[in-house]
């Protein structure tokens, strides 16, 4: 068959094709085979990683203290969760706060009032701290910042007051305690019981703690100038360190302070820290406060 009888009879099989083809747009698939891989030396696509699906935060419950610490993730059973509360105990007259450390727990205001009615330690009892809030007394409710519980004084008692104040103070130390009422009587906080501290308070360090150097000592405290002196005394009444700072509020108003000092013990022995005012008529040392302690080494 000559070139010319070919052309002829393929024109018509080609024209054919394409109009079996159709003239729409191509659809999905018709584009053909995916182009082959490229070079060895690309950078291979990863899969995609599957994203961390985050714990689920529980909200606290509104308890009147904080909550249990979480077991940590990982570990198969569940660490020892603790709780700090601070007691207001009563000494010539006026309060004093010392600290417990106990097993965690949400009713933190049942455990304060429980620790308060049980009284100071045989150290803290040296000191000449005592309470006057007796056993069972209890909260019976916490609303809008208001705990209530039963009264704790009545109308004769000479000390009452007092042990109001003890309870006012220990309970107020919880966010979601602003003030007490006692019975159907009016809500009360902190500043309705004026002069029940003495002028200087000692937070830390707390009777029997053992202290190492450098010790830092806060409180509060209403003084001449608003300075407040520290010195720390070994087992032989020997001075073993001196300081002095300044409270945030001073000449009629009380406000808080923080001193820090260091000493050289060779040995670990039983020791004072003394916080004080000196005087401003004679220089000698008044309002003393005195803590006993156990002295660490210091260097």
């Amino acid at each position: 068959m000559s070139r010319r009888r070919a052309a002829r009879l393929t024109a018509p099989v080609l024209v054919a094709a394409l109009l079996a083809g159709g003239c729409g747009p191509p659809r999905s698939g018709d584009l053909g085979p995916a182009p082959a891989a490229g070079p060895s030396s690309a950078r291979p696509v990863r899969s995609p990683e599957p994203m961390p699906v985050p714990s689920r935060e529980v909200a606290p419950s509104p308890t009147d203290g904080p909550a249990r610490a979480p077991t940590p993730a990982g570990t198969g059973s569940r660490q020892p969760a603790t709780v700090t509360v601070e007691l207001w105990f009563v000494r010539s007259g006026q309060l004093v706060p010392t600290r417990r450390t106990r097993p965690a727990t949400v009713a933190t205001s049942r455990l304060a009032l429980t620790e308060l009615a049980a009284g100071p330690t045989p150290a803290e009892a040296a000191t000449g701290l005592t309470t006057l809030l007796p056993t069972g007394v209890e909260v019976t409710r916490i609303a809008d910042g208001v705990a209530v519980l039963p009264s704790v004084a009545s109308a004769d008692d000479p000390v009452g007051r007092l042990r109001e104040a003890q309870v006012v103070w220990t309970l107020t130390q919880f966010p979601t305690v602003r003030r007490v009422r006692f019975d159907d009587g009016p809500p009360v906080g902190r500043a309705d019981y004026p002069g029940v501290l003495p002028p200087i308070v000692v937070t830390a360090p707390g009777v029997g703690a053992r202290v190492g150097a450098p010790l830092t000592v806060t409180g509060s405290a209403d003084v001449f100038e608003a300075t407040v002196s520290v010195r720390v005394l070994d087992a032989a009444g020997r001075e073993v360190a001196t300081g002095f700072g300044t409270a945030s509020c001073g000449g009629g108003c009380r406000g808080t302070y923080r001193v820090v000092v260091g000493w050289r013990t060779a040995r670990e022995q039983r020791g004072t820290v003394e916080v004080y005012e000196v005087s401003a008529r004679d220089g000698s040392r008044i309002n003393t406060v005195a803590v006993p302690v156990v002295l660490a080494p210091g260097a």
